[in-house]
């Protein structure tokens, strides 16, 4: 039954009339279901790691809006607290993380091999999915990028321009490098965990590729990716892969040949005409309307929403937004995106 799957069909480069549709954070606060079950859990973080209830929220979009895929519902930074960072969550502010920026530090994080044992309930989560997803929908599996989660495990939190990462990468190169090279090992086992519980589709958040110039962003972004999907690809014949190095730009050019992604997905800072000449000829694009939009609705939404799917009508195309929704969000937005994307052309 999963080769009938469209977002599956996509992947494998088919070209739709009406293409598969999902939503980067489509379980989240936008939605009021959401909001009681994490009440229920007690804080995001327990969320994350009780699989039934994690398995409940991944449930909650599919089941009010019928996307085309559900993704895993938990965070790119499990994986530094399972490799031994304490992570934690700040009210209002976000995640905050013991910091890796000697050498020193970076030995005292545990073996990639024993990162199973925390992350063994996300593994449940998928097994859950797995089972209780309708049999048209594909499940997504997912983590961030090795960049990415070192410039929180470097900064101990987000930050605007990624300094201290960057300010790392120049002052200490072999620790830097050393640490970036640990996360991609545990992302390989990670990812590979979740696809032999039961994820059909992997994707790469590298949400801070933007940041990342020239020989910086081949040596960063795009190699680590490209050796993960090797990996994950030599171990699981067959797993499609999104890659996601958002604010590439002109990088998004020849990404996914020159990593093995079977998708591309797209910010919406690039306009999707010119993301369907340069990028999409090379396979399947994910993207890419602007999160707004679902603040936002109106016609401005309909006429967004149909501009992106005829700009890339041409080829394999998963629809989505340019990164992920908003906590403000509209739900009847929501609703209104996904009529206006099937409606009869």
């Amino acid at each position: 039954m999963s080769e009938e799957k469209k977002l599956l069909r996509a992947l494998r480069g088919e070209v739709m009339d009406v293409p598969p549709v999902w939503m980067m954070r489509q379980a989240g606060r936008y939605l009021p279901e959401y909001r009681e079950t994490r009440a229920k859990a007690g804080d995001f973080l327990s969320l994350c790691y009780n699989p039934e209830l994690a398995a409940e929220v991944t449930l909650q979009p599919i089941r009010r809006f019928g996307f085309d895929a559900a993704i895993l519902f938990a965070d790119i930074l499990l994986v530094p607290q399972a490799l031994g960072a304490d992570l934690w969550f700040v009210a209002g502010e976000g995640p905050r993380l013991s910091t890796i920026t000697t050498p020193g530090e970076l030995a005292a994080l545990k073996p990639v091999e024993e990162i199973h044992e925390t992350l063994a309930p996300v593994y449940e989560t998928v097994r859950i999915l797995a089972r209780e997803l309708p049999q048209e929908t594909a499940l997504i599996g997912f983590a961030g990028a090795p960049w990415t989660v070192a410039t929180y495990m470097i900064a101990g939190r987000g930050t605007p321009d990624q300094g201290p990462a960057h300010r790392l990468k120049a002052e200490d190169r072999a620790t830097f490098e050393a640490l970036l090279g640990r996360i991609t090992e545990a992302t390989i086992e990670y990812l590979s965990r979740q696809i032999e519980a039961g994820a059909e589709v992997v994707k790469l958040f590298d949400s801070w590729a933007g940041s990342l110039r020239g020989d910086d962003f081949r040596a960063y972004a795009l190699e680590p990716t490209k050796r993960i999907i090797a990996e994950l690809k030599q171990r699981h014949p067959g797993i499609p892969v999104i890659a996601f190095p958002r604010e590439a730009g002109e990088n998004y050019i020849g990404f996914s040949r020159a990593t093995g992604a079977d998708c591309v997905a797209l910010d919406n800072s690039v306009d999707a005409e010119w993301a369907a000449r340069h990028v999409q000829k090379d396979g399947c694009v994910q993207g890419n309307l602007a999160p707004g939009h679902m603040v936002t609705g109106g016609q401005a939404l309909i006429d967004e929403t149909r501009r992106i799917r005829d700009a890339f009508a041409g080829g394999p195309h998963i629809f989505n937004l340019g990164h992920g929704i908003t906590p403000d969000a509209d739900p009847e937005n929501v609703q209104l995106m996904i009529d206006t994307l099937r409606e009869a052309r």
